[in-house]
């Protein structure tokens, strides 16, 4: 039996490092799928396909904890990994406590990347399987 790679949802407004995110995750064995702005993610809701998402901290227009919050509101169960190159304590404390798996600072290392979403992923999986049993 083959299982599917997981999906990792790269919300980023810097194409550069989409690509060369994109690049990582795809060498890695995940399947990757790329948005320039929290409203493109959010515009193809619904129907996201199962994994985790990779999300930036400073985006113009909606930044990615009004972003996370508009995930919250429509009971998106993706877990959520923030990026940003200009985090502070409290804005990481507000994604934690929004539901946030993690919140990683650019530049980032490839392990920490990979274990951090690797992590996300298992506890994604292990709440749906909950889910699944509680039914």
């Amino acid at each position: 039996m083959t299982t599917t790679p997981a999906t990792i949802h790269v919300v980023d407004d810097d194409p550069s490092f989409r690509v060369a995110v994109a690049r990582l995750l795809r060498a890695a064995g995940y399947q990757v799928l790329l948005y320039e702005s929290g409203q493109q993610l959010l515009a193809n809701m619904p129907g996201l396909e199962a994994g985790c998402i990779l999300l930036d901290m400073r985006m113009p227009e909606l930044d990615g904890l009004e972003v996370q919050e508009r995930l919250n509101e429509i009971a998106c169960s993706l877990p959520v990994v923030f990026l940003t190159g200009h985090g502070s304590v409290q804005t990481s404390v507000e994604a934690m406590k929004a539901g946030a798996e993690d919140v990683l600072t650019k530049p980032v290392s490839k392990s920490t990347l990979l274990e951090a979403i690797e992590r996300a992923l298992v506890r994604y999986r292990e709440r749906r399987h909950q889910r699944a049993r509680n039914l």
